[in-house]
């Protein structure tokens, strides 16, 4: 037999996530350690008038709070950046993150995490002062761009430069708050990160028509949670919270109304909410995990509306939108819960 040598040995340790049993430690706990940003609204944003955080990244912490441990409320928040949420979770200091990620196949292979399914398509993009009188990227030969550190749109923003042959200057910040004060204070002339973003900043700052969002889309951004890789358990236990908000929606399941859809007599809705079934004890979590989830946070629908829909000031519409429902024309479909 070949002896492994010592530098694969380190990294396949490096590779197993500090607990392989992240449930029972959140049980014992009795809180979820739940990573995410504070400086992207309508995802994850520290609220300075109410002291909370807001998003729908926070609102994913407390579903999983709500359906794990029977409390939305029992979240300690843990802030990451782009550069460090993969280093978190890996390192035990958070049992998921919900960061406006996306998910791309070298973050499961080579960062060795499992991302959840799905629960927000976006699109990278670009952002100007209008009084540039930029209109596109293309515009932006030789100007100062910038973006977060550690995220993809770095990789994609020298992809654009080589395809041009530009030599633009590219600043990094450390998170959504001090890239969008580059941009504001002209120290960049175009901030690169996701559309979702650059329309949240865009729609809360003090004069919305004073900035532009680019049309061109860069690359597909679609957003998921994540957790360490090799905790099947967890992960699964999860990656059902997740299909089950967007199941509710789909079932027109509410947290006003949840409670007496409990006497559905529809043997699948029965399941869905624990009413029947074995779901949770199979899961290792409370049987009536999903109803929790939906009364004391709501359905996929309510989050979104709650932190990104035609109400708030993001105002981004999933009609005909990836983000709808499957029934909808969109993508957002659950697995049978039969």
């Amino acid at each position: 037999m070949k002896k492994i040598s010592l530098t694969l040995a380190l990294s396949l340790m490096a590779a197993v996530p500090a607990s392989a049993e992240v449930l029972e430690d959140v049980l014992a706990r009795g809180t979820l350690n739940c990573g995410t940003d504070n400086t992207a609204p309508g995802f994850g944003y520290l609220n300075t008038k109410s002291g909370k955080m807001e998003g729908l990244d926070v609102d994913f912490c407390r579903a999983v709070a709500a359906a794990v441990l029977g409390d939305a409320n029992k979240v300690n928040y843990v802030t990451v950046t782009d550069k460090s949420r993969f280093t978190a979770v890996q390192t035990g200091q958070v049992d998921v993150v919900f960061a406006h990620t996306t998910v791309k196949p070298g973050r499961e292979s080579a960062i060795t995490v499992d991302f959840l399914p799905i629960m927000f398509w976006d699109g990278t993009g670009a952002m100007v002062k209008t009084a540039s009188g930029v209109k596109s990227i293309n515009d932006l030969e030789g100007a100062n761009l910038c973006t977060t550190q550690g995220s993809s749109t770095e990789a994609a923003i020298a992809n654009i430069l080589t395809a041009k042959g530009w030599k633009n200057q590219v600043l990094t910040y450390e998170n959504l708050e001090k890239l969008y004060g580059a941009l504001d204070s002209g120290r960049c002339d175009a901030m690169f990160t996701d559309k979702s973003a650059l329309a949240a900043w865009r729609g809360n700052s003090a004069k919305p028509d004073d900035l532009t969002i680019l049309p061109e889309i860069i690359e597909k951004s679609p957003f998921a949670g994540f957790v360490a890789a090799n905790d099947s358990r967890w992960r699964n236990a999860l990656r059902w919270i997740t299909y089950g908000l967007i199941q509710a929606e789909e079932s027109g399941i509410t947290s006003a109304n949840v409670e007496e859809t409990k006497g559905s007599a529809d043997p699948a809705i029965r399941k869905f909410l624990g009413v029947e079934g074995t779901f949770g004890a199979d899961f290792g979590i409370p049987a009536d995990f999903m109803a929790q989830a939906v009364a004391q946070v709501g359905n996929y629908g309510e989050m979104y509306d709650r932190n990104l829909g035609p109400t708030t000031t993001i105002a981004i519409d999933r009609k005909g939108t990836l983000n709808a429902l499957w029934t909808e024309g969109g993508t957002m479909i659950s697995p049978l819960w039969n």
